[in-house]
């Protein structure tokens, strides 16, 4: 199992979702950044269960505790360890699915590929390891901000509700003012009410979040192999329930001629800049400086609180109706997430790239 995250930045996580501990450890990290482990543990607020009535009502305070790493509020260049606490968990809640493939999620493909599996909120497949990917995260913006470097992500449909896909039109100071963290209140409000009526139903429903990186300097990236929307799309697609990514217009493209879709050059006070930005800041695999943004879909959570056919371990026919707290919808919760993602590939590209550019 990999479990490490980067080439010159790395995170490796460790941990599950009913054992004693999420935590991990951060290598690579530029010496002498001023580390505010209060915006950290603000990040981790912002990813943490029960923090309203649309998400699940699993209560836990997700502390943060350093070990390593840190002296005097600066970095040191040696490795970050961190561990997260699990408090509140209920492991009793899945006895039922012990035995049981729930649809739609890892039991099936964990039990094949390993022989053995945690039924307990899934183990290592919950998105409650994302913690470290948070922590990973914030650390990463913390470095970034010093470049000039801002990661924000919003909330931009729930279900059929969904926002104009051109995030200018958005004031994104508003996302963290609402639950949905929608930067349109009107929208969030929908938003909210459609979760609801779908948590009351036992249900879950999916959305898209939509991700902007301002700051980023042209250049980022490889030709190759290693373009940097591949490695935004890698770090994406590892995240639980996304199903899909568009960057810039995305597969509104595919209907257009070139001579609707090609970014025009001009000199803006001496520097290169587009006419518009269709490709999302991305072009040849190699950022060209304008903002980077991109559009992720997430699928509905896979655990329903409603009867399902199933079969179990033995390929027996069987009814499932989960028991536990899950999220209705992960969105609100995920947006954090997104952006430790985002945070950690554009360090780890910048740090490559100033090894190939010296």
């Amino acid at each position: 199992m990999r479990n490490t995250f980067g080439h010159l930045f790395r995170l490796t996580t460790f941990g599950e979702s009913h054992g004693e501990a999420i935590g991990g450890v951060i290598d690579g990290f530029p010496a002498g950044i001023n580390v505010n482990i209060g915006f950290i543990q603000q990040e981790l607020d912002r990813r943490r269960p029960g923090q309203s009535d649309i998400t699940t009502d699993r209560k836990e305070a997700d502390r943060i505790e350093l070990l390593s790493g840190v002296f005097e509020e600066k970095s040191t260049g040696c490795p970050i360890g961190f561990i997260v606490r699990n408090t509140n968990q209920r492991s009793t809640d899945y006895d039922n699915m012990r035995n049981v493939f729930r649809p739609s999620h890892a039991d099936y493909t964990y039990t094949s590929k390993y022989g053995i599996r945690d039924h307990r909120g899934g183990g290592r497949s919950s998105a409650r390891i994302t913690i470290s990917r948070c922590v990973g995260g914030a650390f990463a913006k913390l470095a970034l901000k010093q470049l000039g470097i801002s990661i924000t992500a919003y909330t931009s449909q729930v279900g059929n509700i969904a926002l104009d896909n051109d995030y200018r039109k958005y004031d994104l100071s508003l996302i963290d003012d609402n639950i949905v963290r929608c930067p349109d209140t009107e929208k969030a409000e929908a938003m909210a009410t459609l979760i609801r009526q779908i948590k009351a139903e036992g249900d879950t429903v999916g959305g898209t979040i939509t991700c902007v990186i301002k700051g980023c300097p042209a250049g980022l990236g490889e030709p190759e192999f290693d373009k940097l929307n591949a490695a935004l799309g890698y770090a994406m697609l590892g995240i639980n329930a996304v199903k899909g990514i568009e960057f810039g217009e995305g597969f509104n493209m595919a209907v257009r001629r070139g001579s609707q879709a090609n970014d025009l050059f001009y000199d803006k006070n001496g520097h290169v800049a587009t006419t518009t930005n269709r490709s999302g800041g991305i072009q040849g695999g190699i950022s060209n400086g304008q903002d980077i943004y991109f559009r992720i879909a997430f699928k509905p959570v896979a655990t329903l609180l409603r009867e399902q056919d199933t079969i179990d371990i033995h390929g027996n026919k069987t009814m499932l109706k989960a028991r536990g707290r899950h999220d209705p919808c992960v969105l609100p919760r995920a947006v954090p997430i997104v952006e430790a993602m985002a945070a950690m590939t554009i360090l780890d590209q910048y740090l490559i790239n100033k090894t190939v550019n010296m």
